[in-house]
């Protein structure tokens, strides 16, 4: 019986492996796109999280937003990590404002970009701000997991760099636990700096679009900038929240408004409360729709960050 070289073995394996890559990668996109379709992905930003209230909360409490964009026309999101305490909606809404994020992202910023620069803007740039983590920060572990995964599966390669700032002793031992957790090429694309990291991000970016967690309080001062792109008040979420707004109604299906009338859906077991606020949130959507119509049209002042390119 023929003796088969150790080497000739590993040569072996490694072709195998260049054949099987194609293959991984094709299932990867099937399972991507039976994702998308058992959880409707392409209407999900035709569906708002009502009440206002509850979206305003979850804004609150899952701190992201658009700051700017780089030199090279990457849009900058800034994600308050340490702050974000992910405890004022069930992980279900959580989830869905995730996706949406990101769907927007895809779907009409990216675009936007590109079409203004005339040339392919596909990836973006996350500044994660550590500033106030704890260690109890590990009780959420499940829903970061949760939304990692999302993004490693069915939005890989979207983001460029991921710049962490502001990081605390109690950093160290929580990276420890949440590194293993995330993909590979996820890893890769990680770089801790120093502080806030103003320096190295102006090498970048302009100063304009620096989230105000990265931009060094000058003498005397308490307070970062006011300029605070989490909020539901900011511009870019206004733009989103009046674009997912603006979608629902011209989505939804079979709605009768010519014979004066509107479709609604109560949660299940809702009190007369829950009830007067979905209503209240239908029938502002109504109301601002024109509001809507104008808003939606990326023309805010990140809007005419793309205009000049």
């Amino acid at each position: 019986m023929a003796v088969v070289p150790q080497e000739a073995i590993h040569q072996f394996e490694a072709l195998m492996d260049e054949v099987d890559e194609p293959l991984k990668r094709t299932f990867q996109l099937i399972d991507s796109l039976e994702w998308r379709l058992q959880n409707e992905i392409d209407d999900m930003l035709a569906k708002p999280i009502v009440p206002v209230d509850r979206y305003r909360a979850i804004r609150d409490s899952q701190l992201i937003g658009l700051s700017g964009y780089s030199n090279e026309d990457l849009p900058v999101f800034a994600v308050g990590v340490g702050l974000s305490t992910l405890d004022k909606a069930s992980v279900h809404y959580y989830v869905q404002s995730h996706i949406q994020m990101n769907e927007y992202r895809d779907r009409v910023i990216l675009p936007a970009v590109t079409k203004k620069r005339g040339k392919l803007v596909s990836k973006c740039i996350k500044i994660l701000d550590m500033t106030g983590l704890k260690l109890s920060a590990l009780n959420q572990i499940k829903l970061v997991t949760l939304i990692s995964s999302i993004d490693d599966l069915n939005y890989p390669e979207k983001t460029q760099t991921y710049y962490i700032v502001n990081s605390p002793c109690v950093f160290s031992a929580c990276w420890k636990i949440v590194k293993p957790l995330l993909h590979e090429r996820t890893q890769r694309k990680i770089n801790v700096l120093s502080g806030c990291g103003q320096e190295e991000l102006l090498k970048i970016m302009d100063y304009s679009s620096l989230p105000h967690f990265c931009r060094k309080r000058s003498s005397g001062s308490s307070n970062y900038s006011s300029d605070n792109c989490y909020s539901l008040d900011h511009p870019f979420h206004q733009l989103l929240y009046n674009y997912i707004n603006q979608q629902a109604v011209i989505r939804e299906p079979g709605r009768p408004i010519k014979h004066g009338s509107v479709h609604v859906t109560v949660p299940e077991n809702a009190d007369d409360e829950d009830i007067a606020k979905t209503l209240e949130s239908e029938l502002e959507k109504f109301k601002n729709l024109e509001r809507c119509e104008q808003g939606c049209q990326f023309s805010s002042r990140f809007g005419s960050r793309v205009e000049n390119h």
